[in-house]
Parts: structure tokens; C-alpha cells; sequence
């Protein structure tokens, strides 16, 4: 037989296998619980690391055009927010606080390349083990466990805050705006980006969209989307908001970002194929949330914003 015909055909079952397990077991929000689980699941297994390296959030394409490599463009993304932001414009020492840090990849370029003083906080004790080994001891970067909706850490006490693609986890989308900025000092720079609903005056969502959205939020643990309208407000609402709201939409400069992603599994097997059987389950058992990501913001249905103010 044919062995490139084995090939897809083991590839057909194993891909079978993944969307299977993805109908039947999601992973939908209960609690800050259930968020800090998954993000220790991811973790542990190393899966994500091996496949995206430092950082889990979306990458920057020029003109939505897929011509760099992705984990170069993930740290391009970080350099366009700090930059659009405003965020570099604050002196070398300032401290900022990284709200959602992961494993730590935003955290060391702001440190490393920009000189501040970092605290990166995540709900996922996984998350804060593995920053700090990935971390050299000599870095001004910090990694705590703490909840983005209580945050102990005391008023105006940051020059900036940094969040990316943590909103979705909320249930509290009004505490989540009143807690960054608490901690923001009057005239420090708020530098946030996150996934975001359509909003509903732009098009009533049909039967297919509301299938997708409802997949995308039990799939990963997301209670709610917000839009950029909705959460810009609540930023305006908060009552430690210094100034005005900016926002802009990176849609089209993060959408090769899930088909990317995917790739990646093809272009580095090796990444997937050396944590055995288990992983390669796994990682396929991703590709269908990923797949209806970029076809929510290909479509509209989901868009992607960036926002900043001043505390």
C-alpha cells in the first residue's frame, strides 16, 4: 500500500479522534478554578511552549500578510503594543505590572528591552513556576500567583499595566477595568488588548454564529466576551480612569495568527512527536477551536482590540 495513503489515513483517524473528544468534553467556565486549571494543563505538558515558544497570545503580520515567522511575530506584537501604547515612552526603572503573564515571554522584553521593573501575576501556579525557571535570577522581572479581579497590590502603585488576551477569563468585566487601573499611578499608562464580540447593532448574529460563539467560550474557558465598545466603557466607568480611551482594531494584523498556529504542528513535529501519543491527541483536539477562531474574526463575528488610557 501506498505509504503516503497510510499517512492520511492514520492523520483522518487521528483528526476524528480530536474533533470527538473536543464535542464531547469542553472546558467551560465554572469558576477562577476552572481557568487556573486549564492554564495548568497547558503548562505542564509543555505542549504550547514547545510548539509557540515564550508566548501563548496572538503575533503581529504587516497588512495581515503571513510573511515572517510566528514566534518572531508574537514578539513583534509586543513591540507594536508597547509602542502604540505609549507605553515606551515611560523612563527606564518605571514598574509595570504584567496582569495575565503567563509563562513570562511579554514580561522579559519589557524588561530586557525596555528597562522596567516587571511583575507578572497569572491565576495558574503551573504559569508562575515555569516563568520563573525560564527567567534568568539577574532580571527585574517577578512572578506571582494572584487574581486579576483581586489584586493585592496597592493603590497607584505601577507606572504601567500591561494585559493581553486575559479579558475573555473574566466574569467581572466592569472589576477587571476598576482593578487595573487601581493600581495604575495618576498618569501611568494602561496597555491592554484582548478578544472581543461583535457588537450587536453591527449585525444580529444568526444561528450559525451563535453555535460558533457558544463553542468559543465553552471550549476555553471564557465566561464572556466583551466588545471594544463595551469594555472602553467600562474603562471610562471606572473610577481611577485618568483620561480618554483609545482603542483600534488589530484584526487583520493578528488573523494569520490561527492558521499559524496550526502550522507550526507541521513545521516543528518534532515538538509534538517527542511528548508521545498523549500530546499529539491533544494538540489535534486544539485545531478545531483554533479553526473557528479564524473563522469568527475572518467573518466578523469576533474582532480583535487594542486600547490604552492614563490612571
Amino acid at each position: 500500500m501506498n505509504p503516503w495513503l497510510v499517512f492520511l489515513y492514520l492523520f483522518g483517524l487521528l483528526v476524528a479522534f480530536g474533533v470527538l473528544v473536543w464535542l464531547r468534553k469542553g472546558r467551560e467556565y465554572q469558576s477562577s478554578e476552572t481557568v487556573a486549571f486549564a492554564y495548568d494543563d497547558w503548562t505542564n505538558d509543555r505542549l504550547l511552549e514547545r510548539l509557540w515558544g515564550d508566548h501563548v497570545h496572538l503575533g503581529y503580520y504587516d497588512n495581515g500578510n503571513a510573511n515572517k515567522d510566528f514566534r518572531l511575530a508574537k514578539i513583534d506584537f509586543v513591540h507594536q503594543l508597547v509602542r502604540w501604547s505609549g507605553l515606551d515612552q515611560l523612563p527606564r526603572g518605571s514598574r509595570v505590572l504584567d496582569v495575565g503573564c503567563g509563562i513570562g515571554g511579554s514580561a522579559r522584553i519589557l524588561a530586557n528591552d525596555y528597562g522596567f521593573d516587571v511583575l507578572g501575576v497569572t491565576i495558574s501556579q503551573a504559569q508562575v513556576e515555569r516563568a520563573r525557571q525560564l527567567t534568568p535570577s539577574a532580571s527585574s522581572c517577578r512572578f506571582q500567583l494572584m487574581d486579576a479581579l483581586d489584586l493585592q497590590l496597592e493603590k497607584s502603585s505601577f507606572d504601567g499595566v500591561w494585559s493581553v488576551e486575559a479579558g475573555p477569563h473574566m466574569p467581572d468585566k466592569q472589576k477587571y477595568a476598576d482593578e487595573l487601573l487601581r493600581v495604575l499611578r495618576p498618569g501611568g499608562v494602561l496597555a491592554l488588548a484582548d478578544w472581543n464580540a461583535r457588537v450587536p447593532l453591527d449585525g444580529a448574529m444568526t444561528s450559525l454564529e451563535r453555535l460558533v460563539l457558544n463553542q468559543l467560550l465553552s471550549q476555553w474557558a471564557h465566561p464572556e466576551f466583551s466588545t471594544i465598545q463595551g469594555f472602553s466603557r467600562n474603562l471610562l466607568d471606572s473610577r481611577f480612569c485618568g483620561g480618554a480611551v483609545e482603542t483600534d482594531d488589530w484584526t487583520k494584523c493578528t488573523l494569520p495568527s490561527w492558521m499559524e498556529s496550526i502550522f507550526e504542528g507541521f513545521r516543528r513535529p518534532n515538538a509534538v512527536l517527542g511528548l508521545g501519543p498523549a500530546a499529539l491527541v491533544k494538540g489535534f483536539r486544539e485545531v478545531p477551536t483554533i479553526l473557528l477562531m479564524h473563522w469568527a474574526f475572518s467573518r466578523g463575528l469576533m474582532q480583535f482590540g487594542v486600547f490604552r488610557t492614563r490612571g
